[in-house]
């Protein structure tokens, strides 16, 4: 027989959010695409290398929407 245990705190939701097209983006979403964007741009500019760029851009992004995700579900 198995068991369900529900968890019985609640989730922590972001309440600076953004709605786009009928939907709330939560900030951070919108700060890791553009930071990401951001890198990208300027290191293909400088660098001049597109596979750099791109890496580094998305690294960037990943790292700024994780940290946003974990801040945002930490009790």
């Amino acid at each position: 027989m198995a068991v369900v245990d529900p968890i019985s705190r609640s989730a922590v939701t972001s309440r600076r959010t953004i709605d786009i097209a009928g939907t709330p983006w939560p900030l951070y979403k919108l700060e890791a695409l553009a930071f990401g964007l951001l890198i990208l741009s300027v290191l293909a500019l400088v660098t001049g290398s597109v596979q750099i760029a791109v890496l580094a851009g998305a690294a960037v992004a990943t790292v700024r929407w994780v940290v946003g995700a974990v801040r945002t579900t930490r009790p």
